[in-house]
């Protein structure tokens, strides 16, 4: 597992971050000097997964106070820079009243405590022998150190209650082939990557045992925005009688934001997907609750009627 400074921290002079876009191929190392250089690797997928969005965030903005950057300015750059996350926009909030390095680096630590502790309670659901699949990456990369599904898939396999990961692929820009595979090959758990489209002939064929996802953004209705490609599981799960378990903080959970439909969709660079036909590229789609059996907090196992369970679990 890597260290959570590895995959970011903030130095004297520098938001540093690893750059996922070249894992697993190069480690390589991005320094930003400013909220805009952050707000841009943001954009451009240098760090993803919406709470290591919100930690280098963090880490901007107590880096623009200390450099007497306009902290509106600031906070106004990095909050545009990906709009389907909910943690990116926690983050500042969190700062704007203390924007110092070491409210920070809080909550960066408090971020990989909360993926420890949801990812024993989900380990808890898990039973001997389990082949889990996945989709995208919400690992240690995704969330700053130790992770959210990948996080519980961790626990379980330690628990020894894990026998298989099957790993989405997570096209168009394989997450799941390129970071989560690594992130598994890492920890020594048997894994295997799939097109993104094999994931239906597994469940038929008897191969999986229950879908594990994280999400960007959790609405009080319990309606789930991840990874394009989350709601075709949740529905293939559904149909084969698989559960479909949501992991994700705390800090992933929007009250404001009614149902499904009010999250607003980023919509990403045509050409990630073909460079030479008109393409749409939606970065996110929405699974209605009603497919989900639990979503997993940093503070249980909640399950339908989610809205009481997940207000239940912020007013912890």
């Amino acid at each position: 597992m890597l260290e959570p400074e590895r995959i970011l921290r903030l130095e004297a002079d520098a938001v540093v971050l690893l750059d996922q876009r070249l894992l697993p191929l190069e480690e390589v190392d991005v320094r930003c000097e400013s909220a805009a250089d952050v707000a841009e690797a943001i954009r451009t997928m240098v760090v993803r997964g919406a709470p290591a969005i919100g930690v280098a965030a963090a880490y901007a903005l107590a880096l623009a106070a200390e450099h007497g950057e306009d902290l509106d300015a600031a906070d106004r750059v990095l909050r545009d820079s990906r709009p389907t996350a909910v943690n990116l926009a926690w983050a500042l909030d969190e700062m704007r009243d203390d924007p110092t390095r070491a409210h920070a680096r809080r909550i960066h630590r408090d971020e990989v405590e909360r993926c420890r502790r949801m990812a024993a309670h989900t380990a808890d659901l898990l039973s001997p022998g389990t082949r889990a699949l996945t989709h995208c990456n919400a690992g240690g990369l995704a969330t700053g150190g130790y992770g959210s599904a990948v996080g519980a898939l961790l626990a379980a396999w330690e628990r020894g209650l894990l026998e298989h990961v099957w790993v989405d692929e997570t096209r168009p820009l394989l997450q799941g082939a390129r970071l989560t595979a690594w992130e598994l090959e890492h920890a020594s758990i048997p894994h295997a990557v799939i097109a993104d489209a094999a994931a239906a002939s597994l469940m038929r064929a008897g191969e999986v045992d229950c879908v594990i996802t994280g999400a960007d953004r959790i609405a009080a209705s319990g309606d789930t925005a991840n990874k394009i490609g989350t709601y075709s599981l949740a529905v293939l799960a559904r149909h084969h009688g698989l559960p479909f378990y949501v992991v994700a903080p705390s800090t992933t959970v929007d009250l404001r934001t009614p149902d499904g439909g009010a999250i607003p969709i980023e919509e990403r660079d045509p050409a990630e997907v073909t460079e030479r036909f008109p393409a749409r590229n939606p970065a996110f789609d929405v699974t209605p609750a009603g497919l989900i059996s639990a979503i997993v907090t940093e503070s249980g196992v909640h399950r339908a009627p989610f809205e009481p369970a997940l207000a239940g679990a912020m007013a912890v």
